[in-house]
């Protein structure tokens, strides 16, 4: 509940509208029996009809009324909610924005999505009727049991069982459903992610012929969510009914009880007729009331899980007094760097050192698992490193400001990921105010401009989603120019040639070399003839440096690199032999 108040709490004016506007409806639908009560005894009664138009305007004026309170509720509360929830959802994409690689992963992206758009649903469900409709019910029952002691205590005192009776129902299932929710919350969670594998993943269930397999699993997990939806709806379903019981019951009870007390002339026919609807609204609220109370714990569960995403801890954060000016210019520098991730027992990097000046290109070369694109990910700051130091611009990144720090570096991720949309929408991820000219220099550079002019609407044409209508070759090349359409201090190619064939490798790199003469280009591959051109090439083996020089050099000293080579390259390729 106090994730749900945090928020109300920042509508003073709405909520106090609602809460006036509450008590006036209360006040409007108990008038009308009172007004009707004393129009029985003091004019049907006693066949006195001039005597009733005064209590018939009364109820008139009460019906204005309520009519007029009762709409200002439903349009406060209804302008709360859809503003509340709105913030909920603003407030827990803006936290997952800023969570690091390693807290991102410990959600997972189903939990997450599930989390801002369902469980933000279940908040709005509950909090719309906790406004319109809960708010409503300890103010009707207050004003209710006033008005049942005032005309008849004796008769009001019986009725109390039936109360007992149904908070006791209320406590029984509230009990019951929290861990229902609970099940039921982690087991759409698993029904999105297996979803989620699926769709991606659709061409390699294809291919290996497990889409019985895939289906049999997403099957077994919807049938469980079933079961405890299905376990979980049966009480909610069991319970007004369980409810309405007791009231009919009651309303029995009250009526044959009154009519005795008539006959012997303790209770008038007014009365007994204002008795039952104070009973009916005083129980009807409660009924209400015990409803939204059943829907508590459901809310509470999604309550918790969008408050976990906004309490997580962010271990990539800001310095409180960031560096602004720096001197040097397009330096990288690794200094005796250890990194481990977090839930890992052993580091993956150990002792990584290297340094590199404006125009030399660095690149790293190992066999897989090695670290090449861990390295990479920690000069953004994607994660912290465990020992050591960074060092961009003769500053540790740690120092600057994340926003400033990342605008100085160019980052192609070793998978091509393109957003759905205009093709121009992509590239200006790189640079928010690109114009044509500064699309066709980045697309020429990366070779993207033979496949872009066959297109009609050339930049104005839609991407699907992850760029699924785009070869691979063609996927990487966008996201290269996207890298570089803004001038950078670091470019980072992490294995961002791999879909491209030697010839245009060729082309981009050497069209690269000439783009980033005054930077520090890093790049991560595979192939040896994508990096033998380097100023610097770093081969890793099991997160340590194995050896640092130019190809020549790596050939002569390094078993690990020559290995790679000759198996990439033919004897005169490799130029030289190994002594």
């Amino acid at each position: 509940m106090k994730f749900i108040l945090k928020y109300l709490k920042k509508f003073p004016k709405e909520i106090l509208a609602v809460v006036l506007s509450t008590i006036v409806t209360c006040l409007s639908i108990l008038g009308i029996p009172t007004m009707l009560a004393e129009m029985i005894d003091k004019a049907i009664v006693v066949n006195q009809i001039s005597n009733a138009w005064p209590y018939i305007w009364g109820i008139v004026l009460f019906t204005v009324l309520g009519f007029i309170s009762r709409s200002i509720r439903m349009y406060m509360a209804s302008r709360v909610v859809n503003q509340m929830t709105m913030e909920i959802r603003n407030d827990v994409y803006s936290k997952m924005l800023n969570l690091s690689h390693h807290e991102f992963q410990e959600f997972g992206v189903p939990s997450l999505t599930n989390r801002i758009t369902n469980d933000a649903f279940v908040i709005l469900q509950f909090t719309e009727m906790l406004l319109k409709q809960g708010m409503m019910g300890p103010v009707m029952i207050v004003f209710s049991v006033f008005m049942i002691m005032k005309i008849a205590p004796n008769l009001g005192f019986r009725i109390t069982p039936a109360v007992f009776m149904i908070l006791a129902f209320v406590v029984i299932i509230a009990l019951t459903t929290k861990p229902l929710s609970e099940k039921q919350q982690k087991y759409l969670d698993k029904l999105n992610r297996i979803l989620r594998e699926s769709i991606t993943g659709l061409r390699v269930i294809r291919a290996f012929n497990r889409e019985a397999f895939q289906n049999n699993r997403f099957m077994a997990v919807n049938h469980q969510y079933r079961k405890t939806s299905g376990n979980l709806f049966k009480i909610m379903a069991a319970a007004p009914s369980l409810f309405y019981l007791v009231v009919n019951v009651t309303m029995i009870a009250i009526i044959w009880m009154g009519a005795k007390m008539i006959a012997v002339g303790e209770l008038q026919v007014g009365t007994l007729s204002a008795f039952i609807e104070y009973i009916f609204q005083a129980l009807f609220s409660l009924v209400v009331f015990a409803n939204i109370f059943m829907m508590y714990p459901r809310a509470a569960v999604s309550a918790n899980r969008l408050g976990d995403v906004q309490k997580a801890p962010i271990t990539v954060q800001n310095p409180k007094n960031p560096v602004k000016e720096v001197k040097e210019r397009g330096t990288l520098e690794f200094k005796h760097v250890d990194f481990a991730y977090p839930d890992a027992d052993e580091p993956v990097l150990r002792d990584i050192s290297f340094k590199s000046r404006p125009g030399e290109t660095v690149a790293f070369i190992g066999s897989t698992g090695s670290g090449k694109s861990t390295i990479v990910k920690l000069i953004p700051r994607f994660y912290d490193v465990t020992r050591g130091q960074i060092l961009v611009d003769g500053v540790d990144v740690r120092d600057y400001d994340l926003r400033d720090l990342r605008k100085k570096i160019g980052f192609t991720p070793q998978s091509a990921l393109l957003f759905k949309g205009k093709i121009a929408d992509n590239l200006r991820y790189g640079k928010h105010d690109a114009d044509t000219a500064d699309m066709d220099h980045a697309t020429e550079i990366s070779q993207a401009r033979d496949f872009l002019s066959k297109l009609e609407e050339g930049y104005d044409s839609e991407l699907a989603e992850k760029g699924s209508n785009l070869s691979g070759g063609q996927k990487q090349r966008l996201s290269i120019a996207r890298s570089i359409i803004e001038d950078r201090e670091i470019y980072i190619f992490d294995d961002s040639f791999s879909a491209l064939d030697y010839k245009t490798d060729a082309k981009v790199r050497a069209a690269l070399k000439e783009e980033t003469k005054g930077a520090t280009t890093i790049i991560v591959a595979q192939r040896v003839g994508t990096i033998m051109h380097a100023d610097q090439i770093v081969v890793l083996d099991r997160g340590r440096i194995d050896a640092i020089g130019t190809h020549e050099e790596l050939l002569r000293n390094s078993d690990i690199y020559y290995k790679i080579a000759s198996s990439q390259l033919s004897e005169e390729e490799l130029k030289i032999e190994k002594e």
